[in-house]
């Protein structure tokens, strides 16, 4: 307490020898004063009569002053007549108290040191406080200040009953009105989200029929930015253990600098628009307009140019983070001990870590974490290798607008068999008149996240 108050007393000295106000925040009605050698005690009456307001000057307060002052505000006026006599100013509703700075600091410490010990013997009261949507421990942890910073008195307790999600508070009574007012503004409704993704495998130039914007920025001094979305920095690691940033079969094929952030140097494409090996880097866009996507991706696997595999919904917090997972698993044959084989099982994953931030203006930040894992080939029995592409990256979107992540492009190697109608069915002869024919389509992982914030009457609480 003793050190608290020590604290206070140093304050006190520091706000008491400042002036009344800032100069610049003179805004009291101007007077004009020239006087010579005349009393404070007098020149304080005149500008109290001049404002309307009561003014208390100390016993302390003595000496003459010479005044030419023309047309200042009287705060200012004031305000030299108190530095030029080594006083200090106080005022509390329409009642200002001049005295000595010293003095000021000793009435100020008087006053802090009786609430201390008003305090120190006032009773203590205890109050049952019902949590609603926080988590009890949560605010019982702020009201002591493990975090640095305590609601609590020394002489205050709080405890926390788990089962019915309510804090028991035990402390003088103006403190615990204190901290039901602090307690009504942090237990609110948190807003929530919901997260909707559309994993799909298309055919290359799917992106292009349903209007994927992907960011680039030209060369030279101009410069073009995703609206309304921003590539991250990537880094990927492959299935040989390799990590790093991306190499020759991933790098951004504007030449120049890989983007950081929001904003992309000169010189660079702002998303990495994919190649033709299986293992590759991700793009980034958005999906401009309004398109009924869901209508545009069954169209397209009407056309068999499009599938979709997955399409997920979960719903979180603000500022919570949700995780979709879809994986495959493959056992194969390990030696354990004293050679006794054993069978081990291997997980490959494409999973996405969203956590969205709602913005003032109703929009949507996502922290995104997407991990593309698949299996290479390997000798049976033996642990299938893993290659993994990786994409950290922040957004910030419109509610219920499509962000796009792409740029994993896999080859499809399709056979079919070609004949004539009736003799290629005939036996031997019929060889001459069928083949089969084989041709390699390249497919794209494509993932489409949809933030939708949740009205407070559709959210689950």
């Amino acid at each position: 307490m003793g050190h608290v108050i020590r604290i206070l007393v140093v304050l006190c000295l520091a706000l008491a020898a400042a002036p009344v106000l800032a100069a610049s925040t003179y805004t009291g009605e101007r007077i004009t004063l020239n006087f010579q050698d005349i009393e404070v005690r007098s020149v304080l009456a005149i500008i109290a009569d001049f404002t309307g307001l009561n003014l208390v000057a100390s016993d302390s307060v003595t000496g003459q002053v010479t005044l030419n002052l023309q047309d200042v505000p009287w705060d200012q006026a004031l305000d030299l007549i108190l530095e030029s006599h080594g006083l200090a100013s106080r005022q509390e509703g329409n009642v200002i108290l001049v005295a000595p700075v010293n003095e000021l600091a000793d009435i100020e410490r008087q006053q802090i040191e009786a609430r201390a010990q008003s305090e120190a013997l006032a009773p203590l009261v205890s109050e049952y406080v019902q949590v609603r949507y926080a988590r009890a421990e949560d605010l019982a942890q702020l009201l002591r200040g493990e975090d640095g910073f305590g609601l609590l008195t020394e002489r205050g307790r709080v405890a926390v009953d788990v089962r019915t999600n309510m804090l028991l508070l035990q402390d003088t009574a103006d403190q615990v009105q204190e901290i039901l007012r602090t307690l009504d503004r942090l237990d609110v409704a948190v807003r929530q989200v919901q997260i909707e993704a559309r994993i799909v495998i298309a055919r290359d130039g799917v992106t292009q029929q349903l209007g994927v914007n992907w960011g680039l920025s030209s060369r030279g001094s101009r410069r073009l930015n995703l609206e309304g979305a921003s590539s991250g920095e990537m880094v990927a690691a492959y299935g040989n253990g390799f990590s790093g940033q991306r190499d020759s079969r991933g790098q951004f094929t504007g030449g120049g600098d890989a983007p950081s952030g929001s904003q992309f140097r000169r010189g660079g494409l702002a998303v990495d628009l994919g190649s033709a090996n299986p293992i590759t880097s991700f793009g980034f866009g958005y999906l401009s307009g309004d398109i009924l996507l869901d209508l545009e991706l069954r169209a397209l696997e009407s056309e068999n140019q499009s599938q979709t595999i997955s399409q997920p919904r979960v719903i979180t917090a603000n500022q919570r983070k949700a995780t979709i997972i879809q994986g495959e698993e493959r056992a194969f044959q390990s030696i354990g001990e004293g050679n006794v084989p054993q069978t081990e099982f291997k997980e490959a994953e494409l999973s996405l870590e969203v956590t969205p931030q709602i913005t003032p203006d109703n929009r949507i930040i996502m922290d995104l974490v997407v991990k593309n894992d698949s299996f290479r080939e390997a000798p049976a029995g033996q642990a299938p290798p893993i290659d993994t592409n990786r994409i950290e990256t922040q957004v910030l979107v419109d509610n219920g607008e499509t962000v796009v992540l792409g740029g994993i492009l896999t080859t499809e190697q399709l056979s079919r068999l070609v004949k004539t109608p009736f003799f290629g069915d005939l036996p031997v002869l019929g060889r001459l008149f069928r083949y089969n024919e084989s041709s390699n389509q390249k497919v794209e992982l494509l993932v489409f996240i949809t933030p939708r914030i949740l009205e407070d009457g559709l959210a689950i609480h």
